[in-house]
C-alpha cells in the first residue's frame, strides 16, 4: 500500500513538472555563456601569444601538437557559443618558458575541457597555463535562472523528481543534437554558402598550381596543412613571387612533388616540403640545398636494411595515414635503433619461440617521443629511443595480433576505395576526405552506413565537401566535418 501511494505521488509530481515545462516552453535554462565572442578573444589573447604555432617554427613536433590542440579548442568554444552540447576532452599545449634564455625550453600543459559555459572554460585555460585571470574576473556574470511564473506554482529545485526530469530532458536534447540528420538540416545551408564563397579562391588555386607545374616542371603542388584554402592561396602567391625573383635555382624542383605542410625539408618519398608558416627566405635556403638532402635519401635504404637484418628480416616501412617525415631526422632514428638492437642481440639473443623470419611483419621507426604500439593496420610503431629489451617483449606479445590486423588491412583498403568512389558519385559530393586517424575499417563502416541511408541523406549531402573525422563542425571554407560513427 505504501509503495502504491509513493508511486502515485511520484506520477503526480511528474505531471506537475510536465505542465510547468509546457507552460513555460523552455523555461529550464541551459548554462549561460556569460561572455561575448569579443570578451573571449580578449581574455585568451595572452594564451594565444604563448602557444601560437608560428612561435614554434624551429620545433615541428611542438608546432604540430599546438596546431591540432588549437583546432580542438576552437571547435569546443564554438560549440559552447552556439549553446550546443559538448563532449569532455583534454588538449595538450607547449608553452615557451619565459624564465629562461633557452628558446628551446618548453612547458607542456594538459587542459581539461569539461565545463559547460564559456566563462568557466576561459578561466580553466588561463589558470592551467598560469596566466592572469583579472580581465575575466572583472566581467560581472548575469546567469539566467529558471522561472515558473505562468502557473504560479512554486517548485523546489532540490526535489529529486525535478532533478531527474530535467536531467532526462537534457540527455534527450544532447542525443538529438548528435544525430546526423538533425545536424545536417541545421548546418548544411551555411556550409554550402561558405563553400560557394570560397569557390573563386579554389579556382585561383588550380590556376596557380598549373602555372607552377608548367613553368618550373614541378610534378604537382599539394596542400598538406590544417589551415584553410585561403592560406594555401597565400602560400602559392608567395612561392610564385619567390620563383620569379630567383629563377636560376628553381631547376632543382623539376620533376618533384612540392608540398606545403608543417615542415621544411625533403620527405622520405623525395618530395620537397615547405612549411606554410615560414618566411620565404627559409624556403629559398632549402631549394638551394636540395642536393644535400638527396644525399641523405640515398643512404636511407641501407639504414633500413640494417634494422631489418638485425631483427630477422622484418619489413621496415613507413607509417600509414601519418604526416610526412623528414629524411635527415629519419636517418638518425634508424641509426639509433640499429645500435640498440645489435647490442641486445649480442648479449641476450631473441626468444626461442620467435619464427625464423619476421619478414611477414612491418616495423615503423618514429621519433624519440613517439608511442610503442601496434597500429590498427598491423604495423609495429616503435620510437627510436625504445630500449631493445622492451621492444623484443612487445613484439613477442603482439605477433599474432599484428598478423590478423595486417591481413584485415589488405582486404579493407580495396573495399574502402570502392565505397569512397560510390559515395562521391551517388551523393554527388564536391569531395570526400578523412582525417589521418580514420583507418580503413572505420571509413568502411561510415561509408557503408551513408549508402544504406542514401534516400534520406542525399538531399542534404548533394554538393557538400565532406570530411570524415571524430566530431561535427563546419569549417570556414565550407567543409563539413562529421564523425565516422554518426547516428541517423
Amino acid at each position: 500500500m505504501e509503495r502504491l501511494c509513493a508511486r502515485k505521488w511520484l506520477e503526480a509530481q511528474k505531471c506537475k513538472y510536465l505542465l510547468i515545462q509546457c507552460a513555460n516552453s523552455g523555461a529550464v535554462s541551459r548554462p549561460c555563456r556569460f561572455l561575448s565572442s569579443a570578451e573571449v578573444s580578449a581574455a585568451l589573447r595572452p594564451f594565444y601569444f604563448s602557444v601560437h604555432p608560428d612561435l614554434f617554427g624551429r620545433y615541428p613536433a611542438e608546432r604540430i601538437v599546438n596546431e591540432n590542440s588549437l583546432k580542438q579548442l576552437s571547435s569546443y568554444i564554438e560549440t559552447l557559443q552556439q549553446n550546443r552540447p559538448t563532449r569532455p576532452t583534454t588538449v595538450t599545449f607547449y608553452l615557451r618558458n619565459q624564465n629562461t634564455l633557452d628558446t628551446g625550453t618548453f612547458r607542456s600543459v594538459r587542459i581539461s575541457l569539461a565545463q559547460r559555459d564559456l566563462r568557466k572554460t576561459v578561466l580553466s585555460i588561463l589558470k592551467t597555463c598560469g596566466l592572469p585571470t583579472t580581465y575575466v574576473d572583472n566581467i560581472e556574470p548575469h546567469p539566467e535562472k529558471p522561472r515558473f511564473e505562468r502557473l504560479n506554482v512554486k517548485v523546489d529545485e532540490n526535489d529529486p523528481v525535478y532533478g531527474s526530469f530535467v536531467l532526462k530532458q537534457q540527455i534527450k536534447k544532447a542525443k538529438d543534437a548528435e544525430k546526423l540528420m538533425i545536424w545536417l538540416k541545421s548546418n548544411v545551408s551555411e556550409a554550402l554558402r561558405k563553400l560557394a564563397a570560397c569557390q573563386p579562391v579554389r579556382e585561383e588555386i588550380v590556376r596557380l598550381q598549373k602555372g607552377l607545374c608548367d613553368t618550373l616542371g614541378v610534378q604537382s603542388v599539394v596542400w598538406d596543412c590544417g589551415w584553410n584554402v585561403t592560406h594555401f592561396r597565400g602560400c602559392l602567391l608567395s612561392f610564385q613571387a619567390l620563383a620569379r625573383h630567383h629563377p636560376n635555382i628553381m631547376h632543382t624542383l623539376k620533376g618533384r612533388k612540392l608540398i606545403f605542410g608543417n615542415d621544411t625539408g625533403v620527405s622520405l618519398d623525395g618530395h620537397v616540403m615547405l612549411n606554410s608558416g615560414e618566411v620565404r627566405h627559409n624556403w629559398l635556403d632549402l631549394i638551394k640545398n636540395v642536393h644535400k638532402q638527396d644525399a641523405v635519401l640515398y643512404r636511407i635504404p641501407a639504414f633500413e636494411k640494417a634494422v631489418s637484418r638485425v631483427l630477422r628480416d622484418i619489413k621496415v616501412v613507413r607509417r600509414k595515414f601519418q604526416p610526412k617525415v623528414m629524411a635527415k631526422q629519419y636517418e638518425n632514428q634508424l641509426r639509433r635503433l640499429t645500435t640498440s638492437l645489435s647490442d641486445h642481440q649480442g648479449r641476450m639473443g631473441y626468444p626461442k619461440d620467435w619464427p625464423d623470419s619476421l619478414s611477414n611483419f612491418e616495423l615503423v621507426v618514429e621519433t624519440e617521443a613517439g608511442p610503442l604500439m601496434l597500429s590498427p593496420t598491423g604495423q609495429f610503431i616503435v620510437p627510436s629511443s625504445c630500449p631493445a629489451f622492451l621492444l623484443v617483449a612487445f613484439l613477442s606479445e603482439n605477433l599474432d595480433a599484428a598478423s590478423r590486423l595486417l591481413q584485415r588491412y589488405q582486404r579493407n583498403k580495396y573495399v574502402e576505395r570502392d565505397l569512397h568512389q560510390r559515395c562521391v558519385g551517388e551523393f554527388e559530393l564536391a569531395a570526400l576526405q578523412k582525417d589521418d586517424n580514420i583507418t580503413p575499417d572505420l571509413m568502411i563502416e561510415c561509408c557503408d552506413r551513408l549508402l544504406r541511408h542514401k534516400t534520406v541523406l542525399s538531399p542534404s549531402l548533394k554538393g557538400v565537401h565532406l570530411w570524415v573525422t571524430n566530431y561535427y563542425s563546419v569549417l570556414s571554407d565550407g567543409e563539413v566535418c562529421i564523425p565516422w560513427n554518426w547516428k541517423l
